[in-house]
């Protein structure tokens, strides 16, 4: 796109490529009311997600996001995270939603699904859940992510803390 643009008072001509499209940032004090809803929950035992920056992206840049939340309820068993996923089948113990459509969201810009119903045993619980997921993979609060627990980083939640491993990937 050709401007009338200055840079420090220089004049600039020319076209100019936009970079990347970064959603607008957030402070930690918008994210903790989010995360603290899900550690209060009693049958929630620990989550988690994973962040890094990929190292080869298909000739996409590569840029640093926070993906992949999971959860742990007292009713889950078993050790492997990645049966705790959120998915789009549904975490066995929060439940799911079927039906309904995927839409633009104008103001995350963002797919969400409207019109679905809620199966499984606690709707509020489950809405708290998908909120954070929302929050940990909407891209708005990587900058706050990234800070404090690094790249390359798989993160576990629990009450009594937060453990950060070195996350290993391709």
């Amino acid at each position: 796109m050709s401007s009338r643009r200055s840079f420090l008072g220089i004049p600039v001509e020319g076209d100019i490529t936009a970079g990347a499209t970064r959603v607008d940032q957030k402070p930690i004090e918008e994210l903790q009311p989010i995360l603290q809803a899900v550690l209060d929950d009693p049958t929630i035992v620990e989550f988690g997600w994973r962040q890094c920056t990929p190292y080869f992206n298909d000739g996409d840049p590569c840029e640093f996001s926070a993906y992949g939340l999971w959860v742990r309820t007292d009713a889950d068993e078993g050790d492997d995270i990645d049966e705790y996923d959120l998915g789009i089948w549904g975490h066995r113990s929060l439940g799911k939603t079927s039906g309904g459509e995927w839409v633009d969201d104008p103001d995350t810009g963002r797919r969400k699904k409207v019109g679905a119903q809620y199966e499984g045993p606690d709707e509020a619980r489950y809405e708290r859940v998908q909120a954070l997921e929302a929050a940990v993979e909407g891209g708005e609060f990587e900058h706050v992510l990234l800070e404090a627990f690094g790249d390359h980083a798989s993160i576990t939640v629990r009450r009594d803390g937060i453990e950060v491993d070195f996350y290993e990937h391709d």
